[in-house]
């Protein structure tokens, strides 16, 4: 753990290379990332919920809803990359989405269902991608060509990374 609140189990770097046995392990934390999510939330009420995880931050309701989401698009940014030739993604504006609507209305509990469901479908997609699939790449317009393995890197750390912020919240709240 770090002491930036914004990166408690630090920064995101992307891998040189990935071996098998870290494709195995980066899916393992995948498949645990629903179960860890739930527990990191677990008991918490309404006024807990909507706290903010740091001054300036998302709120535990956003970080929520927010994981699912963003991990929906990069299953479908996998999918994209197995059956089409790098294809272009589109980013999208994580800030606007954490304040729509839906995001302060939804229970809690949907997000925490969806994950749980999306996660079960990914794993079984990611552990049925031979060694040429894991070559294959999609293009990101902000960050350029980003092969699958390194993708699936990137999305171990970040499950991890926002459960961090609510169990360092729970830390250091007493909660």
């Amino acid at each position: 753990m770090t002491g930036d609140l914004r990166f408690p189990i630090g920064k995101f770097t992307w891998p040189e290379s990935v071996t098998a046995e870290d494709r195995e392990r980066y899916i393992g934390m995948i498949a645990e990332a629903p179960k860890e999510l739930r527990a990191a939330v677990a008991g918490l009420s309404e006024a807990q919920l909507d706290t903010p995880y740091r001054e300036g931050g998302w709120t535990v309701r956003q970080v929520v809803h927010h994981v699912p989401e963003s991990h929906m698009n990069s299953y479908i940014r996998f999918k994209l990359a197995l059956t089409e030739e790098n294809p272009v993604v589109k980013p999208y504006d994580e800030d606007a989405w954490a304040k729509l609507a839906d995001v302060a209305s939804t229970p809690v509990g949907v997000s925490l269902d969806l994950l749980e469901n999306l996660h079960t479908r990914w794993v079984i997609l990611l552990r049925g991608i031979d060694e040429a699939g894991w070559k294959r790449s999609f293009l990101h317009p902000e960050i350029g060509p980003v092969t699958l393995a390194k993708n699936l890197a990137l999305y171990a750390w970040h499950g991890r990374h926002h459960v961090a912020h609510v169990v360092q919240l729970r830390k250091r709240r007493g909660w």
